[in-house]
């Protein structure tokens, strides 16, 4: 049973894994961020009551 011959898929994988490695993530980090995250302010929003007109 030549599946179960791990030579030539453990070869295989080691490839695609160093592929993986190594073009994948410069092509995923050269994309710009767009929303880029802002500190949040420390101060409470002011929260006025509604006037509700009945």
């Amino acid at each position: 049973m030549p599946q179960l011959d791990p030579a030539p898929w453990f070869y295989i994988m080691v490839i695609s894994w160093l592929v993986f490695i190594t073009l994948i993530p410069p092509k995923v980090l050269a994309h710009p961020v767009h929303n880029e995250p802002s500190s949040q302010s420390t101060e409470k929003p002011m929260t006025d009551s509604w006037n509700w007109p009945w």
